[in-house]
């Protein structure tokens, strides 16, 4: 017998069981679809576990280095069963949690995978979800009035690449790896590959980088590409640039070897496993779009701004339709979906307001506008930079490496963007966010009055230096 439900979600990863909640909240009957675990890739194979097995290697990195702080520890050792433990427990934890928000909002939740239909005896529009469910019972019916589509995204590979799970992996398998490789190459310097990076080289691993751009964090501002770039290299990791992977000269054996075009010419790398980190495509397979009249461009969903597909009543959120493929984007993305759908008017999101992070050692994160996007939409602007090394907190840290930068309109001082590398930055990054949201103006930041010592007061100087004003440097 059919059920029927307001909304039914198809995925219960961050933006999936965040949008039920903000549903229930609202008072509609709802439904989500997993054929997996709740959480989702960020809870289960992206952001916790990966960020755990980081903090893991930061301390054994800084355990190493004691000496300096005159904390003297010998015979520094590394149990990666004992990582992996941690991992698992934290990641269990949250998924318990994520597991009663389900109860407490009276959300029902389906075990299995869900497939769009096209018009039928239940419904004369498409819509209708038929559920397989994952213990082989027999299919449940979802009649929704309306549905979110947030199945997620997995990890891209390059033509040619094929992962084998073994000896070539993705962000994926590294996470369940038993034991550490001695060395490793890693196909793409973006986020997710400069955050292994990190981590695999805090954990003794030999790393090679490999990134086909011009610089590492392509996305990010040139001026804290270059920053990450030196202060990976000064830790030991090698990274090549304007680097372009040659598939077909993969060879297998003990480890890999293969080439790279660099520097005009040919040139081979070997480890003992390679990590292909190139992106991510989104799930958009075997869930029913072809029974609809949704719109596929460069293999992501197409919504308005409202994140409605071309069938009104559908919706898709997070990594299927692209853009910013971040855990908290798709949240508020489902947030507003869900205000849609219940009539509330949401306002729409600006992604130029939404903060970015890199957990790599040092940290990394923005909001706004680089320096090049600011001159590209024509703004006369200026710019404040203020270095970690002069401030007295970093100093105590012992993490002294980095600097803020804030850039800003000269004709209105309106703030445009806020770009950090060094130490906890993701913890400071949130004050820049509330500037941009506040529509704040560099002096408005450099005369909040920042607690001296902390690190923060980086942010006042950068905003002070905006106009030359800086105190410390």
């Amino acid at each position: 017998m059919a059920k029927e439900y307001d909304l039914v979600i198809l995925g219960g990863g961050t933006g999936g069981y965040v949008a039920a909640i903000r549903a229930a909240q609202l008072g509609l009957k709802t439904a989500v679809v997993e054929k997996g675990k709740l959480g989702g890739t960020c809870l289960h194979a992206g952001c916790i576990p990966s960020k755990a097995l980081l903090r893991s290697a930061e301390v054994y990195a800084q355990t190493k280095e004691s000496e300096k702080f005159g904390v003297l520890a010998s015979d520094v050792t590394l149990d990666f069963a004992k990582v992996q433990a941690r991992k698992n427990t934290i990641v269990e934890q949250l998924h318990k949690g994520v597991q009663h928000l389900m109860k407490k909002g009276k959300i029902d939740v389906y075990a299995g995978t869900g497939r769009i239909l096209g018009p039928s005896i239940f419904s004369p529009m498409p819509g209708t979800i038929s559920v397989e469910m994952n213990d082989g019972s027999e299919n449940e019916m979802l009649v929704p009035k309306n549905v979110i589509i947030a199945t997620g995204s997995r990890p891209r590979t390059l033509p040619g690449l094929d992962i084998d799970g073994q000896l070539v992996i993705t962000s994926n398998e590294a996470l369940q790896l038993d034991t550490l490789p001695s060395s490793i190459i890693i196909v793409g310097g973006g986020v997710i590959g400069i955050e292994w990076a990190s981590l695999l080289n805090d954990f003794g691993v030999q790393v090679t980088v490999l990134e086909y751009a011009d610089r590492i964090l392509p996305t990010e501002d040139r001026d804290v590409s270059k920053e990450m770039e030196k202060l990976l290299k000064k830790r030991g990791i090698q990274i090549f640039t304007n680097a372009k992977v040659l598939p077909e000269t993969l060879e297998k054996g003990e480890g890999v070897t293969i080439k790279a075009e660099h520097t005009g010419e040919q040139k081979a790398f070997t480890a003992e496993k390679m990590l292909v980190s190139v992106g991510r495509q989104a799930n958009i397979e075997g869930i029913g779009l072809e029974n609809t009249e949704i719109v596929i461009e460069k293999g992501f969903i197409q919504t308005n701004k409202f994140y409605q597909t071309k069938e009104s009543h559908i919706y898709a959120i997070g990594d299927v339709i692209g853009g910013l493929q971040l855990a908290h984007v798709a949240s508020h993305e489902g947030i507003v979906a869900v205000e849609h759908i219940a009539g509330k008017q949401p306002t729409p999101i600006d992604y130029t307001m939404i903060a970015k992070c890199v957990y790599s050692r040092p940290e990394a994160a923005s909001v706004g506008l680089t320096e090049e996007e600011a001159k590209a939409k024509g703004y006369d602007i200026k710019v404040g930079t203020f270095p970690f090394k002069a401030i007295g907190k970093a100093l105590v840290f012992g993490e002294a490496e980095g600097f803020v930068k804030m850039i800003a309109d000269k004709k209105t001082n309106d703030l445009l963007g806020v770009h950090m590398v060094g130490p906890h930055v993701t913890d400071m990054i949130s004050e820049a966010g509330l500037a941009r949201v506040l529509d704040a103006t560099p002096w408005e930041v450099a005369h909040t009055i920042h607690p001296h010592p902390t690190l923060s007061e980086a942010m006042m100087e950068a905003a002070l230096a905006v106009d030359g004003k800086a105190i410390h440097f």
